[in-house]
């Protein structure tokens, strides 16, 4: 049964695809900064200037992320990977939609984490809760490839935002033991997927480290824009609890140069 307690909150990411929603997510109390183009996808990556634009806004204030989207070809990916890195990601992004094979998703999860790690960044390995609707690996397949990798983190999504939420997906029970899998092996945690506010006191049980939210947080759902006033609400809904299982890691300590960081 999932039930478990907190003493320091779990972390806030808000996806941006430009300076100005960076700065209304910095403004609503968001812990991280996360780069997507909505336009483009579950994971569409923004455009280099426009990355560029969010890492200026951003500054030191908080650590930026990278959606990079679906990988299909292992240069490319690397390449896209050390890009955004050296660009300023302290972690980017990487899904494997349409790849049904261990073996393939195995070695453009190489390729990409090569890319990170010559940026200095880390990977975080995307699964999706309703990944058979677009021929890709289980949430655990995926979780298994990511251990064998060496990523920073895994994180589950949904690749459709336009159909039920990750928790409608997988059971609160079924999410929390994916979570304490992948804490064990020391990797960062992250759900998405269509989450609203009501839903983070689920995450927050679940044990997850980072929570996504992008629909949630924009006036006028995912195509829309990032407002301070819903950020603010969402940063409100993350209540501290007590009796808490230590992290994964120091979230906030971490800085751009170090090994460990997210």
């Amino acid at each position: 049964m999932v039930g478990r307690l907190y003493t320091s909150p779990m972390q806030l990411l808000i996806s941006v695809r430009d300076a100005l929603e960076a700065n209304d997510a910095l403004e609503g109390g968001a812990d991280i900064i996360d780069a997507k183009e909505p336009l483009a996808g579950a994971l569409g990556s923004v455009s280099p200037a426009a990355f560029f634009a969010i890492v200026t806004a951003v500054g030191s204030r908080r650590r930026v992320s990278a959606a990079l989207g679906d990988a299909g070809d292992e240069q490319a990916v690397e390449r896209q990977a050390l890009a955004f890195a050296r660009a300023g990601a302290v972690f980017v992004k990487i899904g494997f939609a349409g790849v049904a094979s261990q073996e393939r998703v195995a070695a453009l999860m190489a390729a990409a984490k090569a890319g990170a790690d010559a940026g200095g960044a880390g990977l975080i390995a995307v699964a999706y809760a309703d990944g058979a609707d677009v021929g890709a690996l289980s949430a655990d397949h995926i979780l298994d490839v990511a251990l064998r990798a060496g990523t920073r983190g895994v994180l589950l999504d949904t690749v459709r935002k336009d159909g039920p939420s990750s928790l409608a997906l997988v059971s609160a029970d079924r999410l929390a033991a994916w979570v304490d899998r992948a804490r064990a092996a020391g990797l960062l945690t992250s759900i998405a997927g269509r989450l609203m506010a009501e839903d983070l006191t689920t995450v927050l049980d679940t044990g997850a480290d980072i929570a996504g939210i992008r629909g949630a947080a924009c006036d006028g759902g995912r195509d829309g824009r990032v407002s301070a006033a819903r950020v603010r609400r969402l940063r409100t809904a993350l209540r501290v609890r007590t009796h808490h299982t230590p992290p994964t890691a120091d979230l906030v300590a971490a800085s751009p140069g170090s090994r460990d960081r997210t």
